[in-house]
């Protein structure tokens, strides 16, 4: 039926229902709620803690300085901070409302800093492009068997544990978990499954056991849109473009500042699970997922990861793996440059913690949520650990940054290796089988199902 008539047939049926003596109620019922909601999230732009952690952040003054770590200027930025964090203080809700608003048109409008070496890397806007300039190992065909749904059961028992372990250290420096805690070889609380990064994971999930070889980001991004209640930074503005009607890859482009951030990278594991011993398949999927919310070096780092753990499945030597998923990632992107440096600090250091405080103070500049300070703990903690379960966990949590991304994606790996049964109880008992999530029509899931639900779409797309 076209839209117009739907609508006058809609009209003809219905006859005045309200009289004066209710009109007042129903605008304030009306309007409160989203009163409500838009105050705190204007609230939350400004000061909010992570979930997980208290760990305190600005998506407003994050905002700015990821576009300065892209090579723009934003005009009057300084002065459009202190009047919005003023506005905070003073409790001043339509004036905190004007600065957000203000500081997202400053950064939408940045300009173009033509000094900024962040312009003298080279950009790769589709996998073709990056394809070309990478020369991909030869598939090895891995059966999807019992040794492989034992080998995925583990790695995503892993991905959760390190999540647990990791979202209650999440935003602080290595030096300060380490004044409070000591080494953190252990759950600082009682740990949960509830996680955002692995929401993302299981969108993708269920796209590609319902249209396997076919799947697109357009596919991904529905399950985003009907599943997912809330994002933030990079994925937030991602869902408010999908929402609007602004599908991949420009949804990862348009007016997101953050799409160099971790929150592609968080999520690569899946991918290199769908196509175990393809690294090539796994960073083309990673490539398209990517690019739902993020572009340039942000969809490197889902590459990145999904790359270490389709390799996971067919290689044991962890430093291995490293190295040659580093030589896949071409040098002249920046994501390319960052990681190897990362890499050269491990092999000039004898300890992860002195290699890590290099990079720590390298890329000061940039926020605890970017993919290259996290790419390089990542990095660190997987060299020195050397394949060690325990031991990867504490140099993780030791780094800091994003620590619960970090151990996620990274423990993926070290499970799909040395498998479950190799893993403490320490660590495996608290986690149970069950898996708990805010994804609607997913809230809750064994583990053991989701390893099922991940062999069944892999299963499609051999």
């Amino acid at each position: 039926m076209k839209a117009w008539k739907w609508e006058r047939d809609n009209i003809l049926k219905v006859e005045p229902c309200y009289t004066e003596d209710d009109n007042e109620t129903i605008w304030e019922e009306e309007a409160a709620g989203p009163e409500l909601a838009q105050d705190a999230m204007s609230r939350m732009y400004w000061h909010s803690k992570v979930p997980g952690s208290r760990a305190p952040e600005s998506i407003c003054n994050a905002s700015v300085q990821a576009m300065e770590n892209r090579g723009y200027i934003v005009k009057d930025s300084e002065k459009l901070l202190a009047e919005g964090f003023k506005a905070f203080d003073d409790d001043d809700i339509v004036k905190l409302h004007k600065m957000t608003y203000k500081v997202f048109n400053a950064v939408y409008n940045a300009e173009k800093d033509e000094e900024s070496p962040y312009w003298k890397q080279k950009f790769y806007e589709t996998f073709e492009d990056l394809e070309k300039a990478v020369d991909y190992p030869k598939p090895v065909d891995v059966p999807i068997d019992d040794e492989y749904l034992e080998r995925t059961y583990a790695g995503w028992l892993s991905q959760i544990i390190g999540g647990a372990y990791g979202t209650c250290i999440e935003g602080y420096t290595g030096a300060n978990i380490k004044k409070k805690y000591g080494e953190v070889d252990r759950y600082i609380r009682k740990p949960n499954t509830y996680n955002d990064d692995i929401t993302y994971e299981l969108c993708l999930l269920l796209a590609y056991k319902q249209f396997g070889k076919d799947v697109t980001a357009d596919d991904i991004a529905y399950e985003w849109m009907s599943r997912i209640p809330m994002g933030w930074s990079a994925e937030d503005f991602a869902l408010r473009n999908l929402k609007a009607g602004i599908m991949p890859p420009e949804s990862g482009k348009f007016h997101n500042p953050f799409n160099e951030w971790i929150g592609a990278q968080m999520r690569g594991a899946i991918c290199g699970q769908l196509y175990p011993g393809d690294l090539k398949k796994a960073a083309k999927a990673a490539f398209m997922d990517a690019s739902i919310s993020h572009e340039h070096n942000g969809i490197l780092g889902e590459v990145f990861n999904a790359m270490m753990v389709s390799y996971a499945y067919i290689e044991a030597d962890i430093r291995k793996i490293i190295k040659d998923c580093i030589e896949l990632i071409p040098s002249d992107s920046e994501y390319g440059q960052v990681i190897r440096f990362a890499y050269k600090q491990c092999l000039d250091h004898d300890d992860y913690y002195s290699a890590w405080m290099v990079c720590e103070e390298k890329y000061q500049r940039y926020n605890w949520i970017h993919s290259y300070p996290n790419a390089c703990a990542e990095i660190i903690a997987l060299y020195f650990g050397n394949g060690d379960f325990d031991k990867t966990m504490t140099y993780c949590g030791g780094c800091g940054q994003d620590a619960d991304c970090n151990a996620a994606q990274i423990m993926t790996i070290i499970g799909t290796i040395v498998k479950a049964d190799s893993i403490r109880d320490y660590w495996k008992a608290p986690i149970g089988d069950d898996l708990d999530t805010y994804v609607r029509g997913l809230k809750k899931i064994s583990i053991h199902e989701l390893a099922k639900l991940t062999a069944e779409a892999a299963a499609k797309l051999k």
